[in-house]
């Protein structure tokens, strides 16, 4: 089971985050929070691993395996402040084998989100 938390807004489609590491944030870095739409945290990811390139050649290897490992502990956190940045609240954490499952019990739940996924069904 997984486990996924739930960002709702009004009017708009929940959207479910994952817990846990993140694969595809450790090896894509700032170009996975680009595709995940947190905005400012590739921004700043970016910005890192520039400077990460400019260090001196003996702690370059160190510093970026240190942010690689960083970006995959705490991707999906980055998404969920992203989330919070554009008006979703946090809502109720959801277990799950998959996303699909994860949102049929949450609809289950939450019977009132049913209206915001009917644009989405179209």
């Amino acid at each position: 089971m997984r486990i996924f938390t739930s960002h709702l807004k009004p009017g708009a489609t929940p959207v479910l985050v994952r817990e846990g590491f993140s694969w595809g944030a450790a090896l894509f870095g700032w170009v996975w929070l680009l595709w995940q739409q947190a905005w400012i945290p590739a921004a700043l990811a970016f910005a890192l691993m520039l400077l990460v390139t400019r260090v001196d050649d003996r702690w370059a290897g160190s510093l970026l395996i240190g942010l690689v490992l960083l970006q995959g502990c705490f991707g999906r956190d980055l998404v969920r402040w992203s989330l919070g940045l554009r008006g979703y609240a946090a809502g109720p954490v959801v277990a799950a084998r998959d996303s699909d499952e994860a949102l049929t019990r949450l609809v289950a739940e939450r019977a009132d989100l049913v209206g915001d996924l009917s644009a989405v069904l179209r």
